[in-house]
């Protein structure tokens, strides 16, 4: 995770937030008295916040990890889109 402090990032903000983007790295934004922030992307943050909604329900979470078990143990079921079902 980048640091930088406020000063640089309001010298050249649009490069700072192309840089979070396409680096997919958050960047600490450090402040006076420690009142720091985080930029991040949008897409990160909304990912962000889909995990903790799975997370919430700890039966979605289970079933989850149970899915992601199989699949390393190559349990997997393949469907072919193209076929209707009869």
């Amino acid at each position: 995770m980048l640091v930088a402090n406020i000063s640089t990032i309001i010298k050249d903000f649009n490069k700072t937030c192309d840089s979070v983007i396409q680096n997919c790295e958050p960047i600490i934004v450090t402040r006076q008295d420690n009142n720091n922030v985080v930029i991040i992307s949008q897409a990160e943050y909304d990912n962000m916040l889909e995990n903790i909604y799975v997370r919430k329900s700890s039966a979605n979470y289970k079933h989850i990890i149970e899915s992601i078990n199989q699949a390393k143990h190559g349990n997997l079921t393949t469907l072919d889109i193209g076929e209707e079902n009869d």
